[in-house]
């Protein structure tokens, strides 16, 4: 008799840990179909799902890069390291990657880096722009408005850029060239750009949150807050929910589907100064001008960590491996795990003499921090903060011409609608298990329910109409009243008065 066959497939631990990190839930029991065609066809798409989350397994044991946090000896502490410290101990491109731009007449300056973390925007108060290659030093440009800048924020990639200027928001090409003047948007404190929806939004100083379609050109939306001036907004990464911070210190999440909010939290005693939101979509941070710093679970909408800041914090950001930092005043500070557990102490600490720090950013695949403050732009390295390995189709920080125009055409071919933003996007395809009598019954009922609401409603109100005008006597009504009465008093005494005689009357 054959030995029976065995199975001498080793499985390797590491690509098994991976695939159980890329799994996509539980495998539809596809057995249990009647139907053959829906059968194969559910098998088929079983196999690619698990050819999919192998192959993401193995291209993980390719990645070389791994993170590494700055870590101390002995009683010593990570946040005494200061940079010039850090410099002698680090290679030399990453010392290059530690600078500091001296620009005492323009600020203070508001930054922003591209997805990819190549390119550099600055704008100053008193209308500075420029915009260059930080890693090289290769300059794009760099103007002077003459005017009020309050904001600046890259387009889709380095070849537009929006500024928000003192009456309108301009957009420019990389060389510093005016390409349009967005009339509609008027008085704005705040940008954001939405990459994957090719959407500008806009929030000023009365209040209303707009939404510019850049491919096309068009307004979206236009969306009334109700709370007063605004200079404070931040979008979440994983579903493009605007965060909004108010002077009565809540914070309110906006979709361009709604004209009012989808959600509402009181964070603050006072105004909201600053925002963060971690590229999960899980973890929010706020600061608020009562000195608290709060960590909040937006997925419970609860808070889970609260800090104190001996000054109101002026800006927040959350890098790629969630660190979070800190502007305040003239520091800078920077927390780990600030997330999951109560820190007692700050990861890493920096201080700009006598210049009060204006924005901070995580530079993207980057171990580097950007601030823009009174008097310049600085870079400091961030041991960790930044993802060690790129996804070369989602960001590249070393595409060519080429490339960048590829991925422009494939992100406009890509592009969503403004109708599928919402607060949990993994609804949008989601299969219904329920039957088609269920679904009719369902609509049925909802239907009912809201004509049930909107006469109760329309109830409500007539009767409040009559109640209000139960007793206002109006001046029209009263004259009506008088004429009529002295016309049926005419008629009787009309009636009473004896008649003449006259020659008819002898044929009575």
């Amino acid at each position: 008799m054959g030995q029976p066959k065995t199975n001498n497939k080793t499985v390797n631990p590491a690509l098994a840990a991976a695939e159980r990190k890329y799994q996509r839930g539980k495998p539809v029991p596809f057995k249990k179909v009647r139907s053959g065609k829906l059968r194969g066809k559910l098998e088929r798409q079983e196999e690619k799902i698990r050819d999919a989350v192998q192959s993401a397994a193995r291209a993980e044991l390719l990645l070389g890069e791994e993170a590494g946090f700055l870590e101390a000896e002995g009683i010593e502490k990570t946040y005494n390291y200061r940079q010039d410290q850090l410099s002698k101990e680090v290679d030399i491109n990453t010392s290059q990657k530690i600078f500091s731009l001296d620009l005492p007449d323009h600020g203070p300056y508001s930054v922003d880096y591209t997805r990819n973390g190549r390119h550099l925007l600055i704008g100053g108060k008193t209308g500075h722009l420029a915009a260059f290659d930080w890693q090289t030093g290769k300059l794009h440009f760099e103007v002077h408005v003459n005017e009020l800048v309050r904001d600046v924020k890259w387009l889709h990639n380095e070849t537009l850029f929006a500024a928000a200027q003192k009456r309108y928001v301009y957009i420019y090409d990389n060389s510093g060239l005016e390409i349009h003047r967005l009339k509609s948007h008027m008085d704005v404190t705040k940008l954001e750009f939405l990459p994957y929806h090719y959407l500008l939004a806009t929030v000023g100083n009365a209040g209303y949150l707009k939404y510019q379609d850049i491919s096309t050109g068009q307004l979206v939306t236009e969306l009334r807050t109700k709370l007063g001036s605004c200079a404070t907004m931040v979008q979440n990464p994983w579903n493009a929910i605007i965060h909004l911070g108010h002077a009565n210190g809540t914070v309110s999440l906006w979709s361009p589907n709604m004209s009012t909010p989808l959600v509402k939290m009181q964070c603050h005693r006072g105004n909201v100064q600053a925002l963060a939101v971690d590229p999960t979509g899980r973890y929010m941070s706020t600061a608020g001008l009562d000195g608290q710093l709060k960590v909040w679970d937006i997925r419970k909408y609860e808070v889970l960590q609260e800090y104190y800041t001996p000054r109101p914090a002026t800006s927040l950001s959350i890098s790629q491996r969630g660190l979070l930092g800190v502007g305040w005043s003239t520091h800078v500070s920077v927390w780990k795990d600030a997330f999951l557990t109560k820190q007692t102490s700050p990861y890493m600490n920096h201080i700009q003499p006598s210049s009060a720090i204006r924005d901070i950013q995580f530079v993207p695949y980057e171990d580097v921090l950007g601030f823009g403050h009174a008097k310049g732009v600085s870079s400091i390295v961030v041991p960790g903060a930044g993802e060690p390995n790129f996804d070369s189709l989602a960001a590249n920080p070393y595409q060519t011409k080429k490339q960048r125009q590829e991925s422009e055409v494939h992100s406009l071919l890509d592009k969503l609608q403004p109708d599928m933003i919402a607060l949990d996007p993994t609804h949008v395809g989601r299969m219904t298990r329920m039957t088609k009598q269920d679904i009719m019954k369902a609509r049925k009922d909802e239907k009912e329910q809201d004509e049930t609401a909107r006469y109760e409603k329309l109830r409500k109100k007539t009767k409040k109409h009559l109640k209000r005008h139960e007793n206002v006597i109006e001046a029209r009504k009263i004259e009506i009243s008088e004429q009529f009465e002295q016309e049926k008093q005419k008629r009787l005494a009309a009636k009473q008065k004896p008649k003449e005689f006259t020659a008819l009357d002898i044929f009575n």
